[in-house]
């Protein structure tokens, strides 16, 4: 009977792992209200970012960088 519930509970978690990680890494981006949207760094956009970066300066800043490395 033990065994049973475990091999149960095995197939659940190994049919729920995968919809999990698709939902975090594909399930969108969203910012709270009032916080300007999620943006990718790139070339194009990088004085931009250094411009919003230095305008900010007597507030908190925070610069997340993230790599799939």
């Amino acid at each position: 009977m033990k065994m049973q519930r475990n091999r149960l509970l095995l197939i659940i978690v190994l049919l729920l792992a995968p919809l999990g990680a698709g939902l975090y890494f594909y399930g969108g981006t969203r910012t709270p209200a009032g916080q300007p949207p999620l943006a990718y760094l790139t070339p194009q956009n990088f004085a931009g970012l250094k411009t919003a970066f230095n305008d900010a300066k007597d507030d908190v800043r925070l610069l997340v960088l993230l790599s799939p490395t």
